[in-house]
Parts: C-alpha cells; structure tokens; sequence
C-alpha cells in the first residue's frame, strides 16, 4: 500500500472526475434521483469496500451522498483510497 504525499495525491486526482482534497481525506458529492436511488447506491459502494477491506464515511441527506475516503491504518491516503474511489465511479 502507497501513502501519497499531498502533491502525489493532487495529481493523482487529476486522474478521477470530481473527487477533491478535503481535510486530509479525498470525498466526491453524488446526487440522485431520490433517496431510494442514493440508498441503492450506498449498499453497492459498501459491497465494494467490504470485498476491499476499505471503508468510507458516508454521509447521506434524502438524495445527496458524500463518501471521504482515508485509509485511517497509515492516518494518510493511500493507494487503497484511489483504487476504491475508481470502483466507485464505475458503479454510476
């Protein structure tokens, strides 16, 4: 498992859409239809981090999900946080 420094993890961002540095984690906002569709997709997100052994926060208002990923183990991001976050732009 990598630990990225900020300027490693700032290009690496460049690389998954609409993910963003925030307080030492990397969070994406997602928006949907309505609350069933963003619960739908918080079970998914979370059958990807439990076959992963990585989990996000959540934060979840009826259509709005925020996930903030850090691996909490090495109190840093890491290459663990990018990989999961690709998986989860593949769901939508």
């Amino acid at each position: 498992m990598k630990i990225y420094s900020s300027e490693e993890v700032q290009d690496k961002l460049s690389s998954i859409l609409g993910w963003a540095l925030v307080d030492d984690a990397i969070e994406k906002k997602f928006e949907f239809k309505d609350f069933k569709a963003a619960l739908g997709f918080i079970v998914q997100v979370g059958i990807l981090a439990e076959q992963a052994d990585h989990h996000p926060e959540f934060s979840n208002v009826y259509n709005k999900v925020k996930i903030r990923l850090n691996t909490h183990s090495a109190n840093s991001i890491t290459s663990k946080d990018f990989e999961l976050a690709e998986k989860i732009d593949c769901i939508i």
